[in-house]
């Protein structure tokens, strides 16, 4: 499982999507600007599960080590 959370996280993985699916969608005819669209709409999409991601596995390792979160 852990190998996805850092699939998931990384920004490598993301733009690799994009590089697949735009393409995809130029080949199928869908107008370019569709396709900018759907890669702003990846790419703003991985940003928010790489933070949750990123967020749970601090916060895991927070309660796991019995420190505390002193961000406010």
């Amino acid at each position: 499982m852990k190998n996805w959370k850092q699939k998931l996280t990384s920004r490598k993985f993301w733009v690799a999507v994009v590089g697949f699916v735009v393409p995809l969608l130029i080949a199928f005819g869908v107008a370019e600007s569709v396709a900018t669209e759907v890669a702003s709409i990846i790419m703003a999409g991985a940003s928010v599960v790489a933070y949750i991601i990123g967020e749970g596995l601090v916060d895991a390792s927070n309660a796991g080590s019995g420190g505390t979160d002193t961000e406010e």
